[in-house]
């Protein structure tokens, strides 16, 4: 039986140049600028562009990622297109070469921007189904023959991979930067300590917590350290306990009343092929922004609550009995009792264990 070869394309010297800083260019910033420079080199041009997320309605989101100075023809051209270079770009087949004589055909005006010594031109779309277009651009004084028309076709593949990764990373941005806010609206954070307290990594929210916090800091040597001395000395056992014993369950903690302000401490093993971490245990940490005061007013408008019934309820929510949120608030147990119906009624809570989810957990945990 004969062997039968496949006819394989393969890459000019040109052409492999690029494709590494191309596939690179994603990691670089400003991005892609090693892939255009090399670009303009290799195809003999004065500017090379990379334009991300260009649409017919001119995205104001759209990126244009350049190297080299544009011809003065040709910037005129793109600045006077009816609708922007959105629509030029609109106008243009995908995956083909267009020169900007073929673009500028049938627009008299425009052509003759050109002048008599028109630059050299060259621009290529490509259109990813994930909704992120990408033009690639050439000019230059000179001529743009059809071997640098070749090579952008034969990029092309490899610019659409480009093309796909930046739209991953992208949603992935936009996806991190929401769960960013909403864990930054509850006030979460989480700080991962060794074996001897020290702060080995944590979150920007908990760094913001730590400059700012009054019972919570970070000490010389990087050393958490809560400004109550019982529960620094609660903390740093149960640390220990967490390196001795990863299996040991986690203990909560609460730092302040007013705002409220308490921490889970937990044990932790990360191991992970960019390397081991020493951290031994995770601290997770929730403190309120608002003060009391601001929670009762929010009460008044979230429920309807009166300012009285406002203060009971956030007594309520702290786990204080009626007798206990009547003593805080000024109130006869007989009066704190009614106030209690009342803010049972408004909230559509069935009891406290109700209402601590209501208010707790609720948006209001997100105000």
């Amino acid at each position: 039986m004969g062997v039968i070869w496949a006819r394989m394309r393969v890459p000019n010297l040109g052409e492999t140049d690029l494709l590494v800083p191309l596939h690179d260019g994603l990691f670089e910033q400003p991005m892609w600028q090693t892939f255009l420079s090399r670009l303009r080199r290799v195809s003999g041009t004065d500017y090379a562009a990379l334009i991300i997320g260009a649409s017919p309605d001119g995205d104001p989101t759209r990126l244009t990622l350049s190297n080299g100075v544009l011809p003065e023809d040709v910037t005129s051209v793109l600045a006077h297109w009816p609708g922007g270079e959105g629509r030029l770009f609109a106008a243009m087949r995908e995956g083909r070469v267009h020169s900007l004589e073929e673009l500028v055909q049938g627009r008299p005006e425009l052509a003759a921007m050109r002048g008599s010594r028109a630059s050299g031109f060259a621009a290529m779309r490509l259109v990813d189904p994930g909704g992120i277009e990408a033009v690639l651009l050439l000019a230059g004084a000179a001529r743009i023959g059809p071997d640098v028309a070749n090579l952008l076709v034969a990029l092309s593949p490899h610019l659409r991979v480009a093309q796909r990764t930046f739209a991953a990373i992208e949603r992935e941005r936009a996806r991190s930067e929401v769960n960013a806010e909403a864990i930054s609206r509850m006030n979460f954070g989480w700080i991962a300590l060794d074996a001897r307290c020290r702060i080995v990594d944590c979150d920007a929210q908990a760094e913001r917590f730590l400059q700012r916090s009054g019972v919570l800091r970070r000490a010389h040597y990087d050393r958490l350290t809560p400004t109550a001395a019982e529960v620094d000395r609660l903390l740093t056992a149960h640390v220990r306990e967490c390196a001795a014993n990863p299996r040991i369950g986690p203990r909560a903690v609460n730092l302040s009343r007013d705002p409220w302000t308490d921490i889970l401490v937990a044990p932790l093993r990360i191991d992970s092929l960019a390397g081991r971490t020493n951290a031994v245990a995770a601290v997770y940490l929730r403190g309120d922004r608002s003060s009391r005061a601001d929670r009762q007013d929010q009460l008044v408008g979230l429920f309807g609550l009166t300012p009285s019934e406002a203060r009971l309820a956030w007594a309520l929510s702290q786990g204080m009995s009626i007798a206990e949120g009547a003593a805080t608030c000024g109130l006869t147990v007989e009066t704190a009792r009614n106030y209690s119906k009342k803010i049972y009624a408004k909230t559509g809570a069935r009891g406290q264990v109700d209402l601590v989810r209501h208010i707790l957990t609720g948006v209001l945990a997100l105000a």
